[in-house]
């Protein structure tokens, strides 16, 4: 996944899209106005889809009519780039199940970071304060019959192995991922039955 936040250039990264040789590529925007600009930058027939921050179904709904245009004018079919919905607040986990059901919507992806500082928890080693907030995404996912969430990546410095498992036996099928060995960890953690 291509971050486009900050100050990523989004002809740049258009440029990448269209030269990688990926089977998947997926671009992480920014919930603005901004974010929106560099989506239209971007999409081409290699993206496979966007993951942005939203706390509603009418958030992405709009963010529908953004990447319809966008399809049009990159003479792509409507409705062809997914859409993963980045929870990373209260707010957004409280409609996990509405936001599951929105147009596009391939699969939810749970913020624990943002979520966590929001709700001033400090997760233990066993992670056990954000088991609600992991179960509801995972039932949300569920209910609208998507593919199963993504966790979020594993603080650097830290066996990433047993909270992938934790995760895996959760209902979740990958997270992201901050280096080649979170990478390679992750694979083995969610490859297995």
């Amino acid at each position: 996944m291509v971050d486009l936040g900050g100050t990523a250039d989004p002809a740049a990264v258009g440029g990448w899209i269209v030269d990688a040789a990926r089977e998947a590529v997926w671009v992480r925007l920014d919930p603005t106005e901004r974010g929106r600009q560099a989506l239209r930058a971007v999409v081409s027939p290699a993206l496979t889809g966007v993951c942005v921050a939203a706390e509603s179904a009418s958030e992405i709904a709009a963010l529908g009519a953004v990447i319809a245009e966008a399809e049009e004018a990159a003479r792509l079919p409507v409705g062809r780039i997914a859409v993963v919905p980045r929870l990373a607040t209260a707010a957004a986990v409280l409609q996990a199940a509405e936001i599951a059901r929105a147009p596009r919507v391939a699969r939810l992806h749970l913020a624990e970071g943002p979520l966590a500082r929001q709700l001033l928890v400090e997760p233990g080693d066993d992670e056990r304060e954000l088991l609600w907030a992991r179960s509801m995404v995972v039932m949300a996912g569920a209910a609208a019959r998507l593919a199963p969430p993504i966790a979020a990546a594993c603080p650097p410095g830290t066996d990433c192995e047993p909270s992938g498992v934790v995760l895996r036996r959760l209902g979740f099928r990958g997270r992201t991922c901050l280096d080649e060995n979170q990478v390679r960890i992750a694979n083995n953690v969610f490859a297995t039955p």
